[in-house]
């Protein structure tokens, strides 16, 4: 097989560079039928092939099996024949102009008078790289990705064309929009574009109407079995989350979940849950809920005070409060209001019992790049819960899962170099693991944007980088020089290289810094990475 370079990307995912689009695409299908062991999801990109594994010990079993892997030839199956139509309204479509030496109506007609193949999806679900006929509209990346990109956006980068399915960051360079839906669960196949279908965009002459469904979270409680919980105050961001989705990479949707997995499970356990079981994350560590029926409860992840009201017809118990990292109950129609008190960003709330919503692709976990998965709670919200069976017994308290800064108030992350640090050489590197790094207002679910006050990373090598899978953790690095920490929700492929991956470890202590925290990074290697 023409595996030209195996690389790590992170603790647990693998980075296979190959010498042709047939051989991703065979050993996409190879692994695809019979996979590897460990072998959590994979992705094809333009010249390489992503694997996640469910341990380092699965990842080092794959490198040496890749090599012996037999793979047939990619087998090219007819797809369907997509039009789209298109305003050519886009911010980038003069500079595209002034790239490849067109005048604005050539690059318009260069668009709409070849046809698109779509070899390979990614980014986001629904999102398809689309690959021409010829490279008359190649044109790099933008320098500095935005930070939203509006849904239906028409766009090139590199010798690919796209539609964004949805609101999301980009660095593309964007010559237009679609009134079409690219993603919509609500079809028998969510994605408009599939790989291997062709494409041709065409001038739209109108404006499509299109409404986007959503999930609702307002079903009674009274009808849910065990009651539950109803959102007074969701705060400024309150999410459904679970240990996340596995399996769907190569439609282009993420894995989500709890952007902290240590507290995510910390408050599972308190309460007797399987540690994969759904919660409230919340960001700013402020929410308020009341109880449908007897709850046991118990909160986790960022420091906060917990004060419980007792209901408006009681008149025996007072307001009193309860503590984190320990189990509680919540009696019908009490509430528990959380405020802030202390380090850390996001806090977990965990439930005992199941909460009964119908999962999206096997996961009740909120995608905010993609939009997959339930709504945000707003105020109203009610969440049915399941009461579960004899047996399960509630934790013992336990000690903060928080990250602890140094005597200088800095937080260190252990990173694994890779898998792009030839970009950088060993200098940048060195530059990345010496200065200090800011974390940004701009930081979300996606990724930690980061600034120095010192000088940003620079590239020894020119050109653009195809796009390719992305582990979470990455530190990918835009041509601005100042690195993203991917998180929970990050695009599954990437056209900017990472200079190397937060280890496994630490992910969690990354998703907890706020705005204002600064970073050490710390390299490690594989070899004495921590066992998992």
């Amino acid at each position: 097989m023409s595996i030209r370079a195996i690389h790590r990307a992170g603790s647990h995912d693998l980075l296979i560079d190959l010498d042709s689009l047939d051989a991703v695409l065979a050993l996409n299908a190879a692994l695809e039928a019979s996979p590897l062991p460990g072998q959590r999801d994979l992705l094809a990109a333009a010249q390489t092939v992503l694997l996640k594994f469910d341990s380092g010990h699965s990842a080092e079993r794959a490198i040496k099996a890749l090599p012996e892997l037999e793979t047939a030839s990619a087998v090219r199956t007819a797809g369907n024949l997509v039009e789209v139509p298109v305003h050519y309204d886009g911010e980038d479509l003069a500079a595209v102009a002034e790239l490849t030496g067109l005048s604005v109506e050539a690059v318009v007609t260069a668009h709409t008078s070849q046809t698109w193949r779509a070899v390979f999806g990614g980014f986001a679900p629904g999102f398809a790289y689309l690959l021409g006929e010829n490279q008359e509209l190649n044109v790099p990346r933008r320098d500095t990705p935005r930070t939203k990109v509006p849904a239906g956006a028409v766009a090139l980068a590199g010798e690919y064309s796209a539609v964004y399915p949805r609101q999301s960051p980009g660095g593309w360079q964007l010559i237009g929009h679609t009134d079409l839906e690219m993603w919509d669960l609500q079809r028998e196949n969510p994605a408009l574009i599939r790989p291997q279908d062709t494409v041709q965009f065409v001038p739209a002459t109108q404006k499509l109407s299109v409404t986007q469904p959503f999930a609702a979270l307002d079903k009674p409680l009274e009808q849910a079995q065990g009651g539950g919980l109803k959102i007074i105050d969701a705060g400024l961001q309150s999410l459904l989350q679970d240990a996340g989705r596995i399996g769907y990479g190569n439609l282009g949707v993420g894995v989500a979940g709890a952007a902290d997995p240590t507290a995510f499970r910390q408050a599972n356990r308190l309460v007797g849950n399987q540690i994969d079981r759904a919660v409230i994350e919340n960001l700013g560590n402020r929410i308020t809920v009341e109880a449908c029926g007897d709850q046991v409860l118990a909160h986790a992840g960022a420091q906060a005070k917990l004060w419980i009201t007792p209901a408006e017809d009681d008149q025996v118990r007072t307001k009193r409060q309860v503590a984190s990292n320990a189990p509680f109950a919540l009696l019908h129609g009490e509430r528990l209001s959380i405020e802030p008190d202390g380090q850390g960003l996001r806090s977990y709330l965990a439930v005992r019992g199941e909460i009964t919503l119908k999962p999206v692709l096997g996961s009740l976990s909120t995608d905010t790049l993609s939009g997959v998965g339930p709504d945000p709670l707003v105020s109203g919200s009610v969440i049915p819960v399941k009461q579960p069976t004899i047996g399960h017994i509630v934790g013992n308290p336990q000690p903060s899962t928080l990250p602890v800064p140094d005597d200088q108030g800095v937080y260190r992350l252990r990173v694994l170099p890779g898998p792009r640090t030839e970009w950088f050489g060993p200098s940048g590197l060195k530059q990345l693991a010496e200065q200090l790094w800011d974390v940004t207002s701009e930081s979300n679910r996606v990724g930690i944007r980061l600034s120095t006050g010192e000088q940003p990373l620079q590239r020894v090598l020119s050109g653009e980088l195809a796009s390719e899978g992305v582990a979470r953790g990455s530190l990918q690095v835009p041509p601005s020089g100042l690195p993203v920490i991917f998180l929970a929700d990050h695009p599954v492929t990437g056209g900017y290289p990472v200079i190397a991956t937060v280890i496994a470890e630490d992910l969690s202590a990354a998703a907890q810094l706020p705005p204002g925290s600064k970073i050490r990074f710390v390299l490690q290697s594989p070899a004495v990475q921590p066992a998992t």
